[in-house]
């Protein structure tokens, strides 16, 4: 296994315990390892062979993350789906932690809400519509009666 491949099953194994920005701190970490490693005269395959299986490595900072309480999720790398990205060719982990609802479910919970809101501004409105009515009709009648002034006191 080369220093590629080693990092892209450390990175998978990661992801299924830890957040985004943990992952990327060790793979950080890691990948500046190595290359000292290799720049201090040692073989890639003496470090990688040192540091051991990627899964079990990933396992132990998971755990490590578990016991000083900073862990995000479960170890899920051993029961992901791999799937086809169509676009690019790769291979690509599928991680599902959020929650789905039936498309079906999703249409009646806002269907209901839709109704929810209507029933509250219909009650809103007939509630207020009266007393809106009452203010326009003696606006209207100040206005008249103000005109009818007006027109009297433009004769004179």
């Amino acid at each position: 296994m080369d220093k590629r491949a080693f990092m892209e099953k450390l990175q998978r194994a990661l992801a299924g315990g830890l957040n985004s920005a943990q992952v990327a701190d060790n793979m950080r970490y890691y990948q500046d390892y190595i290359e000292s490693e290799i720049r201090k005269g040692r073989s890639e395959a003496d470090v990688l062979a040192q540091l051991g299986d990627p899964r079990l490595l990933a396992k132990s900072i998971i755990e490590a993350n578990k016991r000083g309480g900073e862990s995000y999720g479960s170890n899920r790398e051993y029961d992901e789906e791999v799937a086809d990205n169509s676009v690019s060719g790769k291979k690509v982990r599928n991680f599902d932690y959020g929650f789905q609802l039936p498309g079906w479910l999703a249409m009646l919970i806002a269907t209901v809400l839709v109704l929810i809101v209507i029933g509250i501004v219909t009650s809103l409105l007939s509630i207020f519509l009266p007393v809106i009515i009452v203010a326009l009709i003696g606006i209207l009648i100040v206005k008249l009666i103000q005109n009818a002034f007006n027109g009297v006191n433009n004769k004179k």
